[in-house]
């Protein structure tokens, strides 16, 4: 692998698709168009989610019809013992994508262009039609309003 390419852990509800646990939501917009797109660009992305048994088979089986095979699930490597009590339980990555980062979550594009700005626009293809984002932009607060709640 490059050197510069990364290992990223992605959140599932409210990041891949909207929340709706323990229900899959809609696609979030340009979701796996971009997960697609970081594959390409070589990076390793392991599904990182607080689903667990029957939900994380449905959520890991939704993302693979939907073209993403992840690295990992919930663990640094797929080898990985996650009952070895000497495993830590912090993922060894380079980067977490997740809604509940500071700031929010920035939408798919964004961090896309983020980790390749040279790279210019992908082909962003909706694989469900009526996908939508759940995050709001806009207003001049502050990062710390927007999580405090003030102005």
């Amino acid at each position: 692998m490059e050197s510069t390419t990364k290992t990223i852990a992605v959140d599932f509800d409210g990041t891949i698709v909207e929340h709706d646990y323990p229900r899959i939501g809609k696609e979030m917009r340009f979701a796996f168009a971009s997960l697609r797109a970081l594959q390409e660009k070589g990076h390793r992305l392991i599904l990182w989610t607080f689903r667990t048994g029957t939900l994380l088979d449905e959520a890991v089986e939704y993302c693979r019809k939907n073209g993403i095979e992840f690295y990992a699930v919930n663990k640094s490597y797929p080898e990985e013992d996650v009952n070895d009590p000497n495993t830590p339980r912090k993922l060894d990555v380079d980067l977490f994508i997740d809604d509940r980062n500071v700031g929010g979550f920035p939408g798919w594009g964004e961090i896309f262009q983020s980790l390749h700005p040279g790279a210019g626009k992908f082909d962003h293809q909706l694989t469900d039609i009526d996908a939508h984002n759940n995050y709001k932009r806009g207003g001049k607060s502050s990062i710390f309003a927007r999580i405090f709640g003030g102005k």
